[in-house]
C-alpha cells in the first residue's frame, strides 16, 4: 500500500477510496531522515521561541552565600551555624549574636562593617540601615535593582536569620511597662517583613523554631533552596509577624 501512488485509487469491497477532491502528496517524497531534519529544526526554533518569550518558572534553586544572623534565642543554633559554615556561607551579624558565632570559632563580619554606624541608641537601632535591607530586599533579576546595589556596594544578603525579643514572655513575667516596651522588637520584625516580602531570592527563618526545619534542607541538598521552600518559611514568617503584633496591640489595649 505505501508503494502505491498516494494519489492512486485504493478499493475495499468493491468501493474506490480515493477522495474526488482531496490529493495529498506521496509520502514516499519526504523520506524519514528528511522528515526528522524538518521537524527537529522546527523543534528546535519553537524552542527558541519558548525560552526567549516564556517568562522561566520561579522553581529555580538559589545558593546561600551570605546570612544575616540576629536572634534573640541562640539554644540550637550551633547546630544551624556549624553547617552553614561547613557549605561556605559567610556571617553577617552584630552584637551579642555575633559574639555567640565567634565563640563558635566561626569568622563573622561585624553590620558595622557594612553600615559604618554602630549600634546606637541602646541598641534600638542595629541593622536598620539601606545597606542591610537593601541587600535583603533587592531583586536579583531586576536590572534597576542590581545597577543601584553596585552603585552603592550593598551586599546581596540570601539568607535572615531573626528571633525576635520576647515580648510575651516579658509581659507574662509581670516585668515594668519600661521592659516590655524594650521588647518590642523593631530591626528584627522589620528583618522578617523584608526577607519573606522577597522569598524569591532570600530564605527567611523567623523564629528558633525553624532552625531544624532549614538545617534538615541544607542536610539533604547543600545551601540551596527551591522557590516552594522560600515560600514556605515566608508564610511562617508573616504568621509570625501577626501574632507578634496581635500580642503587642493586645498588651496596648489592656493597658490604656
Amino acid at each position: 500500500f505505501l508503494q502505491r501512488p498516494w494519489h492512486a485509487p485504493c478499493r475495499a469491497n468493491g468501493m474506490s477510496l480515493q477522495h474526488p477532491r482531496l490529493v495529498l502528496a506521496a509520502p514516499m517524497a519526504y523520506p524519514f531522515s528528511a522528515l526528522q531534519q524538518h521537524y527537529g529544526a522546527q523543534l528546535k526554533r519553537n524552542n527558541k521561541y519558548i525560552n526567549k518569550n516564556t517568562p522561566q518558572k520561579m522553581a529555580e534553586n538559589k545558593k546561600i552565600k551570605t546570612a544575616l544572623v540576629s536572634v534573640f534565642h541562640k539554644d540550637g543554633l550551633d547546630q544551624l551555624l556549624k553547617k552553614l559554615n561547613d557549605e561556605g556561607v559567610k556571617f553577617l551579624s552584630t552584637g551579642g549574636t555575633q559574639t555567640f558565632i565567634e565563640s563558635l570559632g566561626y569568622e563573622c563580619q561585624k553590620v558595622e562593617d557594612v553600615t559604618t554606624y554602630p549600634s546606637i541608641l541602646g541598641g534600638r537601632v542595629k541593622t536598620l540601615h539601606p545597606k542591610i535591607f537593601g541587600g535583603i530586599l533587592g531583586r536579583r533579576d531586576n536590572e534597576g535593582d542590581q545597577q543601584q546595589m553596585a552603585q552603592y556596594e550593598i551586599p546581596e544578603i540570601d539568607l535572615v536569620i531573626v528571633d525576635l525579643y520576647p515580648f510575651e514572655q516579658t509581659v507574662a513575667s509581670g516585668a515594668s511597662e519600661a521592659d516590655i516596651i524594650e521588647k518590642i522588637d523593631i530591626g528584627g520584625i522589620s528583618l522578617i517583613r523584608a526577607g519573606a516580602k522577597n522569598f524569591k531570592d532570600v530564605v527567611i527563618i523567623p523564629s528558633k523554631a525553624e532552625y531544624e526545619v532549614l538545617l534538615d534542607i541544607i542536610n539533604k541538598r547543600g545551601a540551596e533552596t527551591t522557590i516552594e521552600e522560600r515560600r514556605m518559611f515566608a508564610t511562617r514568617a508573616f504568621g509570625v509577624s501577626s501574632h507578634y503584633d496581635t500580642a503587642i496591640n493586645a498588651w496596648f489595649k489592656a493597658t490604656k
